[in-house]
């Protein structure tokens, strides 16, 4: 087991006036506290805490400042400082929070002074998304972070360390995939070939999906009444308390999803590449309330990064069709209901099959097909024209500024941090 450390890269999305006006403060203090310290020549934290601590800044940027100059003389021997130093905050300092039914999904604590901090919703680079969900389950111990701007708009870098098993040196045609179904009906459903071709072993969390099911309906129907009621706040922990609920049942399937693949010789889990799921849903306001909510992403982040710790490879493939054909004769076929699959192809000897398992097992074909793909090769997938905007456009409404306050209906697709 190797430790790994990786910088974490989140773009703030377009924090309002009021918010914008704080991050500058925040810089500008820093800097100068930054200057005048190294300035006075600090070569001991006892030394530099003696000049930052006459500051407006938060203890997690001054604790940071005290490592950070000393540093400068005593390691590096600076004669002199550029004006663009990023702020620096220690591991403490910085909280993210993680809101898979909002468009929206991550949300950074950043401190500004003592007893005073901004909540911002921030866009993660997609290649981290499973290093985040590490972090955010506890999973991954955070580091310092800093915080900069460039081109007037706003950047937080996060290190992030955690033990990542060696991967087995067994050839792709020499692994053993399975496939890795997320639904509404089945919460999800893994099946593998045995060595002969046969479907074996499938496995099913429908109950799990009962649950989840149940649970976002109950979110829905009290959110709307609690906001009918004008109980904006009330609504807000009412939901933060089912999502985590939604947040244990996740985090068991996945771990039990990575013990199944533990299981299996040379074993490699394939997801689907749901990569523009959401920003392509348009199905009714119905459906897409659901599927905005249902936690597609977060499972595959947890199935990843649980199975990076255990030396399992995770590949993902083109989704078109796992659903429709048939995992034996390839013809497409159809529901009659949710949990069963209908062949049409009169001689194809499946007639009908578990829906679930019929696409576990196209999903795990994908990757014998030679179809897979890292998500790392998708990332200049953006699109030039899509819009990089959003606001919040909240206002300080007391002592500590509000995680509700970011407005977390915006959709958002565009750059993410560089």
């Amino acid at each position: 087991m190797d430790k790994v450390t990786k910088t974490l890269e989140l773009k703030l999305v377009d924090p309002n006036l009021h918010k914008r006006q704080k991050l500058h403060e925040t810089r500008d203090a820093y800097q100068q506290a930054l200057q005048a310290a190294f300035s006075a020549g600090c070569d001991t934290q006892s030394a530099a805490n003696d000049v930052v601590v006459e500051y407006d800044l938060s203890g997690y940027a001054k604790n940071a400042l005290k490592k950070y100059v000393p540093q400068l003389h005593n390691s590096y021997d600076a004669k002199e400082l550029h004006d663009d130093h990023p702020v620096r905050f220690t591991n403490e300092g910085l909280q993210l929070d993680y809101q898979p039914q909002n468009a929206i999904e991550w949300y950074v604590k950043i401190p500004h002074h003592e007893d005073y901090h901004l909540w911002l919703p921030a866009r993660a680079n997609p290649d981290q998304r499973a290093w985040l969900e590490a972090l955010y389950a506890d999973d991954a111990e955070m580091g310092e972070s800093r915080l900069f701007e460039r081109d007037e708009t706003w950047y937080l870098h996060v290190t992030a360390t955690r033990d990542v098993a060696d991967e087995s040196e067994a050839s792709a045609d020499e692994r053993t995939p399975i496939g890795v179904d997320i639904g509404e009906a089945s919460l999800v459903t893994v099946c593998h070939r045995d060595e002969r071709g046969s479907p074996i072993r499938p496995e099913l969390w429908a109950d799990d999906g009962k649950a989840v099911r149940r649970l976002r309906k109950t979110y829905f129907t009290a959110k709307r009444r609690l906001q009918q009621r004008g109980s904006e706040r009330i609504a807000d922990s009412f939901g933060d308390a089912l999502w985590d609920q939604i947040d244990d049942v996740f985090h068991r399937v996945t771990r039990e999803v990575v013990a199944y693949a533990e299981s299996v010789e040379n074993p490699v889990l394939v997801l689907e590449d749901l990569t523009d799921i959401r920003e392509n849903m348009d199905y009714g306001e119905y459906m897409n309330r659901r599927l905005h909510g249902w936690g597609f992403a977060k499972l595959h982040a947890q199935i990843r990064y649980k199975a990076a710790e255990k030396g399992i490879p995770v590949e993902t493939v083109n989704p078109r069709n796992t659903s429709k054909a048939c995992h034996a004769c390839g013809e497409h076929g159809y529901r009659p209901r949710q949990a069963t699959f209908s062949c049409l192809n009169g001689g194809c000897w499946v007639g009908e099959y578990q829906a679930d398992v019929n696409g576990a097992i196209n999903i795990a074909d994908r990757y014998r097909s030679g179809e897979s793909h890292r998500r790392s090769d998708r990332a200049s997938r953006q699109k030039a024209g899509d819009d990089d905007s959003a606001t919040d456009g909240a206002s300080l409404t007391g002592p500590q500024d509000s995680h509700a306050d970011a407005d977390t209906q915006q959709v958002t697709r565009g750059t993410y941090a560089s």
